[in-house]
C-alpha cells in the first residue's frame, strides 16, 4: 500500500496544482494524507474540494512545523510505502510509478530518491534557478540528499532514524536523509520521478528562505567547512586582494575576475539550457532578456551568499543555547 503525504500552512492559492497533478497520476495511491499546520487562509477549504478526488485524509495539527507535520502524517499512514512531496509543486503523471517501482521490486531497497525540476515562467526565476539549483545530470546518485519534496521510504526506515527531527524548523530533510543513509540500504537515485516547482520570483523572499537555511546549518552543526569558506573568501581574500592591488600592483585586481569566472561557471554553464526550458514554458526570450538574466547570475549568488552569512551564526547560536540532540548519535 502507498501513501503519498505531504505537509502544508496557508497554501491555499498554490494547492490545486498539486492536487490536481496527484489526480493524474498514472499510478494512483492508496492513500493521500496531508496535514495542515494551522492556516489561517483557505488551505483546508481547498483540501476538501478533492475529497471526492482522491483517497484523501485531512489532518489540522495547528502549529506544527514541517518536520512535526510529516510526522503525523507519515504516523496516521496506513501504507507501509511512503512517497512525501511538497505543496507548491506540480508532480509529472509517472512520478509515483517512479519514485516507488524500486520498493515494490526490491525489498532490499529503503529508500528512493526523486528529482525536482524547474517550470521557470519568467527569466527572473530562470536565473534563479540556473543560480541555486542543479541540473539532474550534475547529481552524483551516491552522494545525493534528496529534497523531501520528491523522496519515497519505507515507513519501517521512517520508524529506525526517528522521523523527521521536530527540534528544527528548516533543513530537516537533511538531516532525516543523513540519518537514513546511517541506517538504511544504499539509497536508489530515480532521477525521472520529476516533481517540478517555480524558482523564487524575487531576491527577497530568496534571502529570507537562504538565510532560514543557513540558520538551520548552524542548528544542525552542517556543513562547517562550506560556511567558513564563504566567510574566508568574502571577509579575508576579497579585502585582501584589493589591498594588494592597490599597494602592490592594480593587476592583481584581475584575480577577481579569475575568482568570479571559477564561482559563476556552473550557473552560466546552465543558464542556457534553463533559459530554453523557460521559452518551451511561453517565456519570451529577446536578446535583452538573455543579457538581463545572464547579468542576474551575480547578484543572485551574492544575495544567496549574504542571506546565508547572517543566517549561520544565527542557527549556532541557537544550538548552544538549546543544546539540541546530537542527531549523529542518536
Amino acid at each position: 500500500m502507498i501513501t503519498v503525504i505531504c505537509t502544508v500552512l496557508n497554501e491555499g492559492d498554490h494547492m490545486r496544482r498539486l492536487l490536481d497533478s496527484l489526480v493524474a497520476q498514472t499510478c494512483a495511491p492508496d492513500e493521500v494524507v496531508i496535514v495542515d499546520g494551522g492556516s489561517r487562509d483557505n488551505t483546508v477549504a481547498v483540501l476538501n474540494e478533492y475529497a471526492d478526488r482522491l483517497p484523501l485524509r485531512v489532518l489540522v495539527e495547528p502549529g506544527a512545523n514541517i518536520s512535526a507535520g510529516r510526522n503525523r502524517a507519515i504516523a496516521a499512514a496506513q501504507g507501509d510505502i511512503i512517497a512525501a512531496t511538497d505543496a507548491g509543486v506540480v508532480l509529472d503523471r509517472e512520478w509515483l510509478k517512479r519514485i516507488t517501482a524500486p520498493l515494490l521490486t526490491d525489498p532490499a531497497v529503503e529508500v528512493v530518491a526523486g528529482f525536482f525540476a524547474m517550470d521557470a515562467r519568467t527569466v527572473f526565476e530562470a536565473a534563479m534557478g540556473a543560480t541555486a539549483f542543479p541540473l539532474v545530470d550534475e547529481v552524483d546518485p551516491e552522494t545525493f540528499l534528496p529534497s523531501s519534496r520528491s523522496v519515497a521510504f519505507r515507513k519501517s526506515a521512517w520508524a529506525t532514524v526517528g522521523g523527521y527531527p521536530e527540534w528544527l524548523d528548516y533543513c530537516e530533510d537533511l538531516i532525516f536523509d543523513l540519518r537514513l543513509k546511517q541506517t538504511a540500504a544504499p539509497l536508489v537515485f530515480a532521477g525521472d520521478a520529476l516533481a517540478y516547482y517555480r524558482p523564487h520570483g524575487d531576491l527577497n523572499s530568496f534571502y529570507k528562505t537562504y538565510q532560514r537555511y543557513a540558520r538551520g546549518d548552524g542548528k544542525a552543526d552542517l556543513f562547517r567547512k562550506r560556511h567558513a569558506a564563504r566567510y574566508l573568501t568574502y571577509l579575508v581574500a576579497i579585502p585582501l586582494i584589493f589591498l594588494l592591488g592597490w599597494r602592490v600592483h592594480r593587476v592583481l585586481w584581475g584575480l577577481y575576475l579569475l575568482g568570479g569566472a571559477v564561482y559563476l561557471r556552473q550557473p552560466y554553464a546552465r543558464l542556457g539550457r534553463v533559459l530554453e526550458a523557460a521559452a518551451r514554458n511561453g517565456v519570451k526570450l529577446e536578446a535583452a532578456d538573455r543579457l538581463y538574466a545572464a547579468a542576474l547570475v551575480p547578484v543572485i549568488r551574492v544575495v544567496g551568499d549574504v542571506a546565508k552569512m547572517i543566517g549561520y551564526p544565527q542557527g549556532v547560536r541557537w544550538r548552544r543555547e538549546h543544546n539540541p540532540p546530537k542527531w549523529k548519535e542518536i
